[in-house]
């Protein structure tokens, strides 16, 4: 497998289209057709790491956060970025980093931690908005099932759980067929009428394209009709953050405990007590304090995420259980998402976790 086949894979899980515009998510160093000998996977590539992945005999790393992130102006080996990146070219390694795109995709870094908390009926907190794109088609009944099937099978009528969504509506159709046409129904020069179907399904934008392509290759008419909108509609299997509940309520100490055992936490930063118990639970992985106030609207008796500031702490009054657990404690899973997407696919290299912990911070 090639290193943009990888990437590909990858961003199949987690379309690159989904992360935040300060983002740097993608192969942010690296040799795309090159044949992948081995994968390193990390939080973050430090000259470590880097050193770890050539000593492992992998050719290709695959982190977290943006090993370029923001923008460098020059590379001279001033620092670590520059140290890493200079290191990864003169051994022929690859970076990839999946970052808010990994934060946002279905059954990505928030549901990791949910699904590590044991909750269950897990929602996204903050679903994407525009993203989501109707496409509807006009068919002749007898390839109605054929064309539906194609759009199906390129991804599109998803709607939460279900698949195979679509909206069919009965019509007749007219066209009439200029002289260098070569028509399915109808002749040259004369108006026909057609009993045909129109097929609406949804899909991401992301895929828009790769369904649109599918459609007309088994559509029959030589030109199809076909409409493409833009709808309002909030995405909530995509987005930032996730709340669900737990199968029986327990204490805020149980829970204090549960976190610091699960997530490894050295020390948990917590807001007062309510002297509630707790059920229902919010997280977001990473910096997550501005979803305090959407928390506490959803009814959560908890939220778990890092970064909180001073004065973020006031916002719980008493109505929720805060607790920052650390940034690279609540995205340390991130490892276990791209590594069942990789071994999903049949790879003829080795896959490792990195043993690197490339944690900045230290407890005292």
């Amino acid at each position: 497998m090639k290193v943009k086949e990888l990437v590909s894979e990858l961003e199949r899980f987690a379309p690159s289209s989904l992360q935040e515009s300060y983002d740097n998510a993608g192969l942010n160093v690296g040799f795309p057709d090159a044949e992948i000998a081995g994968v390193l996977i990390c939080v973050d590539v430090v000259p470590e790491v880097v050193d770890e992945a050539i000593s492992k005999g992998c050719n290709m790393i695959v982190s977290h956060h943006p090993l370029i992130f923001p923008s460098i102006k020059r590379i001279t080996g001033g620092n670590n970025v520059e140290k890493s990146i200079i290191k990864a070219l003169q051994n022929n390694i690859s970076i990839y980093c999946g970052h808010t795109n990994f934060d946002k995709a279905q059954n990505g870094v928030s549901m990791k931690m949910c699904e590590k908390l044991g909750l269950k009926n897990c929602t996204v907190i903050d679903g994407e908005k525009h993203l989501l794109r109707k496409i509807a088609v006009f068919v002749p009944k007898s390839h109605a099932e054929t064309v539906r099937n194609a759009m199906f099978s390129a991804g599109a009528g998803t709607i939460g759980d279900y698949d195979e969504c679509s909206f069919n509506v009965n019509g007749v159709g007219t066209f009439r067929a200029g002289e260098n046409c070569n028509p399915f129904v109808g002749g040259i020069g004369e108006r026909h009428s057609e009993d045909e179907i129109r097929i609406e399904v949804i899909c991401p934008d992301y895929l828009q394209s790769r369904v649109v392509t599918e459609m007309l290759k088994v559509h029959p008419y030589e030109e199809p009709a076909f409409d493409v909108y833009q709808i309002e509609n909030q995405w909530n299997s995509v987005g930032l953050g996730a709340v669900g509940e737990l199968e029986s309520e327990i204490t805020e100490d149980e829970l204090l405990e549960t976190v610091k055992r699960t997530f490894n936490v050295g020390n948990i930063r917590h807001s007062a007590r309510t002297g509630r118990k707790i059920c229902r639970i919010a997280v977001c992985g990473g910096s997550g304090a501005s979803y305090i106030r959407t928390a506490i609207a959803m009814k959560a008796d908890a939220y778990i995420t890092a970064d909180i500031k001073y004065h973020d702490w006031f916002l719980a009054e008493g109505k929720i259980l805060l607790l920052d657990i650390g940034h690279y404690e609540s995205e340390q899973f991130t490892k276990e998402i791209f590594y069942d997407v990789i071994v999903k696919k049949s790879i003829n290299f080795a896959t490792y976790f990195s043993d690197i912990n490339t944690n900045p911070i230290n407890n005292y």
